[in-house]
């Protein structure tokens, strides 16, 4: 099948097909007669197995890993583990880090009363100090 074909059967884009084969996660297809590329069901596998990573939001990197991990099967699963916990320390690290974001607006949010105008805005001055330096909410070092 040509690249048209495996993009509709597998919901990835063409572009990123040809990337992902630039970068190794994709093997490199057979090329017919005429030059164009000739994708089989290992193409459609791959691609799947690499959009169900990339739903979970592992890396292309880390699917590198795994791919390389799963092309030997008699091997122990350790270090698939280990790559599934780096991800998992790394979400949650995201979490943590996006509470403190949603703290931080909250606060922000609080600066100001409705129905004032711009120039009353607490928001708008918080954001304004914090630009020149001289306050700011959102940062903590």
């Amino acid at each position: 099948m040509r690249i048209g074909t495996l993009s509709r059967q597998t919901g990835v884009d063409p572009d990123t097909i040809r990337y992902y084969e630039r970068e190794g996660l994709l093997p490199s297809p057979a090329r017919e007669a005429n030059g164009y590329r000739h994708y089989t069901s290992v193409h459609i596998e791959r691609l799947r197995f690499i959009r169900h990573c990339r739903a979970l939001e592992i890396s292309l990197s880390e699917i590198g890993r795994l791919l390389t991990l799963l092309a030997s099967p008699a091997n122990e699963c350790g270090e698939i583990d280990s790559v599934i916990d780096q991800h998992l320390a790394a979400v949650h690290q995201r979490r943590a880090e996006l509470a403190e974001l949603e703290s931080q607006l909250m606060v922000l949010r609080q600066r100001c009363a409705h129905h004032q105008t711009v120039a009353q805005c607490g928001i708008a001055e918080e954001l304004k100090a914090a630009a020149s330096g001289d306050s700011c909410i959102c940062h903590r070092d």
